[in-house]
């Protein structure tokens, strides 16, 4: 079943925190920090993707997965782990580094099989497709950001996935559109200590 919870501002901000505490105390450390939530929208199973990226914007990481076995808050540890340490396109992210990194998350949500171009909706949906073991993934944001067309889009996953650009289209492959919730530090920087407490003081 699809994640179905619209996180609020206070939850996408518990999310970030989680996966920075995560990110520094694994790299210091080589552990997962102990601990869970307590709000039911992440201890939901979800699927997530977890983007790391420099201040002026350049990609340094990305990984996710859309399994939901998972309850959201675990997925996002063990994803922001994978994206500072096991992304093959980039190097290990060094302890001294993570201070100066943007964390994204993108949190999935309702997905459904995808016949022809006009399904998809650039900006409110991403892309998978799988074919024999290969398989393929683009997150809203990535087509918005381009400046893609839903049949661009199609193409550039497809192409991620090691596939001709209009394998979308044969019968064997399997094409499906999924929604996603994206927010950063960016747009949730986290709190600093004052605020925190000045949080607590007013029972927030």
């Amino acid at each position: 079943m699809a994640y179905d919870f619209r996180l609020g501002r206070d939850e996408k901000r518990e999310i970030l925190r989680i996966a920075r505490a995560t990110a520094e105390e694994f790299l210091r450390s080589g552990r997962v920090p102990p601990g869970r939530p307590h709000r039911r929208s992440l201890l939901a199973g979800a699927g997530a993707f977890v983007t790391l990226r420099r201040r002026g914007g350049e990609l340094r990481g990305c990984v996710g997965t859309q399994s939901e076995e998972q309850p959201l808050y675990r997925t996002v540890q063990e994803m922001v782990v994978a994206a500072a340490t096991r992304d093959p396109r980039f190097p290990p992210v060094r302890d001294e580094e993570i201070a100066g990194l943007v964390i994204e998350v993108s949190v999935l949500g309702e997905h459904a099989p995808v016949r022809h171009a006009g399904e998809i909706e650039i900006g409110v949906h991403g892309v998978a497709v799988s074919c024999r073991g290969k398989r393929g993934l683009l997150l809203p944001q990535v087509a918005q950001e381009g400046g893609w067309t839903a049949e661009e889009l199609l193409a550039r996953v497809c192409g991620k996935a090691e596939l001709p650009d209009d394998a979308w289209q044969l019968p064997d492959v399997a094409v499906e559109r999924f929604t996603a919730q994206v927010f950063d530090e960016v747009e949730f920087p986290p709190l600093d200590p004052q605020e925190i407490l000045a949080q607590l003081a007013r029972g927030s």
